[in-house]
């Protein structure tokens, strides 16, 4: 199968090699906060770049060792804990964006910038997050009834008799 059982895509790789990659990439997310990369590794990328942020927020000790075991960088581990769990404690989740860019020369790869969000030069500016007590995203009024459209009532169908279909 080209995908994992918790719905991530293999990348064509094997699980050493694909762990290798996605470790040296949030590492250099880390540290440049933007790169750029192939569709689908961003998208892969920010899984786990976005469990990272979780784990700096969280701060304690059992965090920055679990941490520790994906970050190949001491000083990027530093990083993640003061500046990124500082930066994200108001904001439940979403702390990366990925923009597509190009189609790459040589194979027309689709490429993609994934970068984090409420930072200084980010390439688009981010939505604010939701004031507490109030949900990110309101439900219209006929949503809980309808699921956001009303349906049309069916027709009943006709009744054929027996004396008609002789």
């Amino acid at each position: 199968p080209t995908t994992m059982p918790g719905g991530g895509s293999k990348l064509g790789r094997f699980t050493t090699h694909r762990w290798a990659m996605l470790r040296n990439m949030v590492t250099s997310l880390i540290r440049h906060e933007r790169i750029e990369t192939t569709l689908p590794r961003a998208k892969e990328l920010r899984k786990v770049a976005d469990n990272m942020v979780t784990l700096a927020k969280r701060g304690d000790l059992h965090a920055r060792r679990q941490a520790a075991k994906v970050l190949y960088d001491k000083e990027m581990l530093r990083k993640l804990f003061t500046v990124f769990g500082e930066r994200y404690q108001d904001r439940h989740g979403g702390y990366t964006r990925v923009l597509r860019s190009r189609y790459r020369q040589g194979d027309q790869a689709l490429m993609a910038h994934i970068e984090y969000i409420d930072r200084e030069g980010e390439m688009r500016t981010p939505k604010p997050p939701a004031p507490p007590g109030q949900p990110e995203f309101p439900l219209p009024p006929l949503c809980s009834v309808y699921h956001g459209h009303p349906r049309k009532p069916k027709k009943p169908k006709a009744i054929k008799d027996a004396d008609q279909t002789e």
